[in-house]
């Protein structure tokens, strides 16, 4: 999705173990082809591939598992990955994974990576920490690298680096951030200064909230005082944006924070969504909590979608052997915390469109 925002026209082949994250994607995207796990795809078995994207499993890299590193079965399936990019030579590959990546093994885990893929040889190498809170309220950082032949007479003037944009569209002082619906006024989503945390894939035992605060009173009727109403879905002396398409009718401002059982709630000073987590249940928990008039909620898997820059309900539905079925949303908090941000990929792909002789591929 995030290459297609960007320009690219795309036939793809897909490679997943997870049947669930395999349904929502042959239903988000029926013309491609689903390959079967990456330990079984053979280059020999496709046609000539331009580009390859992959975020190998993260668990032993984050800074939040036990930091197995390349010696954990489930992270050292780059090495597929990269055997796949010595069998298929695209002109572009781009891999994605966790900020730990970086420090797993005193560094040794990714210089380790680097010289692998260093000695498929032909490829440069270039690569950046990039934080989803440069484009969407999730503060969420990601190794992004990207390997680009020196063979395909491509511009060779760079992917990176790649800055926080200070060109936001505003009104008022308030920072456009998505629509709802058809981009019409009533329908947007705005934000003041908020960043949520990063989005993961668990986080059950702290999940996060928002505490959201009544700021406007009004005489009613009856000479008492009821909220006031105001039809639109931002504020501007909010911390993080409302996600909920602005439904309540009341003039809110909202705290994120998490919960801990043992130190209760915790605002996060710094207004930022703690990461998206993938273990989350079909009740949500493990996923951000709203606290609406001082009373708590989780965030719904649609505020997940936007958070991540997925289209509304875009994991709402799979695709399981030609019957779509709706999607559980246990599954839908587990693919939103497992994705990576499409705006994000968008502008690293939207760098990378000068790699290719075409433009077009």
């Amino acid at each position: 999705m995030g290459f297609e925002r960007a320009g690219y026209e795309v036939t793809s082949y897909f490679s997943e173990v997870d049947k669930h994250a395999i349904a929502v994607y042959k239903h988000q995207f029926p013309n491609s082809t689903y390959v079967g796990s990456v330990t079984d795809v053979r280059g020999a078995d496709l046609p000539t591939i331009d580009l390859i994207t992959f975020g190998s499993p993260c668990q032993d890299f984050s800074l939040a598992g036990k930091r197995k590193g390349m010696e954990g079965q489930r992270s050292s399936l780059i090495l597929e990955a990269i055997r796949l990019i010595r069998e298929c030579r695209p002109s572009v590959f781009v891999w994605e994974n966790v900020k730990g990546t970086f420090s797993s093994n005193d560094g040794a885990d990714f210089w380790a990576i680097i010289q692998a893929f260093a000695n498929i040889g032909g490829y440069r190498l270039e690569w950046q920490l990039l934080n989803t809170s440069w484009f969407l309220p999730q503060n969420r950082e990601r190794i992004y690298l990207v390997g680009y032949s020196t063979t395909t007479g491509g511009d060779w003037r760079g992917v990176f680096p790649i800055r926080e944009s200070n060109e936001q569209t505003s009104l008022s002082g308030i920072n456009v951030i998505a629509s709802c619906e058809n981009d019409v006024q009533s329908r947007r989503v705005y934000d003041s200064d908020g960043i949520g945390r990063t989005l993961t894939s668990g986080d059950y035992k702290s999940p996060m909230r928002v505490q959201v605060k009544q700021i406007g009173t009004k005489l009613d009727s009856n000479g008492g005082t009821q909220p006031y109403q105001q039809d639109r879905v931002y504020d501007v002396d909010g911390i993080v944006p409302a996600l909920n398409r602005g439904k309540s009718d009341l003039i809110i401002k909202h705290e994120i924070g998490d919960y801990r059982s043992d130190e209760g709630w915790r605002p996060r000073k710094d207004g930022n969504c703690p990461t998206l987590a993938a273990r989350a249940r079909e009740d949500g928990s493990g996923q951000p909590l709203l606290k609406e008039n001082y009373r708590i909620r989780r965030l719904t898997p649609i505020e997940c979608e936007r958070l991540q820059g997925f289209p509304d309900n875009h994991t709402a539905f799979g695709n399981y052997d030609g019957v779509v079925k709706p999607m559980s949303n246990t599954q839908r908090y587990k693919q939103c915390g497992n994705a990576v941000t499409v705006d994000v990929v968008s502008e690293v792909a939207k760098n990378c469109l000068p790699l290719f002789k075409t433009n077009q591929q």
